[in-house]
């Protein structure tokens, strides 16, 4: 499977592994390969950690207290106390470790080093400058949140590619049939009355 990586933070790109949330729940991952493949493409690490069916339901647990989380931030509400503690107490874990050899940077750490630097990421936001420009997708069927670095902070879409290029082709529809049938009006009133005979 091939996952979407567009959020520009990390903790924001695992939200997005549940799409629509509270109409499809599109769930990415519904395994445990399904998450060592976003582990391992994601980048956070070099190979992804092995993977067991209990740590991928604690990244699900913590992915949905961490969304929960950001919403509050979006929405300016008080995040619950349960999240709270969920994401600190991941975030206390060691992060991956990073290690320079011969060949370049390597990124090394198990499924717990990966789910920490996710909470920190998360718990950074509190205090980021991207806490500001949070939003969610303008897609009524998109859930995922996004941060726009847009100079006059007026990005609507989570990503072009998606959500973007379907909200432009609808409004190309909407011109379109509209041209048509103003179209369809004045050929309508440009009609000559039939002469009786």
């Amino acid at each position: 499977m091939h996952f979407e990586f567009i959020a520009d933070r990390p903790v924001l790109d695992l939200l997005s592994t549940i799409a629509e949330r509270g109409t499809r729940d599109d769930e990415k991952l519904q395994s445990e390969q399904n998450l060592a493949s976003w582990i391992e493409q994601s980048g956070i690490v070099d190979t992804a950690p092995p993977v067991t069916n209990q740590a991928l339901e604690r990244a699900k647990a913590l992915r949905e207290a961490m969304f929960r989380l950001v919403a509050s931030l979006i929405e300016h509400q008080t995040p619950s106390a349960t999240d709270r503690a969920l994401v600190n107490a991941a975030a206390e874990a060691s992060p991956p470790l990073l290690r320079l050899d011969d060949d370049g940077l390597h990124r090394y750490g198990d499924v717990d080093a990966v789910l920490a630097l996710f909470a920190r990421d998360c718990l950074d936001l509190f205090d980021s400058p991207d806490r500001a420009a949070l939003r969610w997708c303008a897609d009524p069927n998109c859930t995922r949140p996004f941060i726009d670095r847009s100079r006059g902070q007026r990005r609507r879409w989570c990503g072009m590619k998606g959500c973007g290029d379907r909200a432009k082709a609808a409004a190309y529809r909407r011109r379109r049939r509209t041209a048509l049938d103003n179209e369809t009006a004045q050929n309508t009133t440009r009609q000559p009355n039939p002469v009786a005979r």
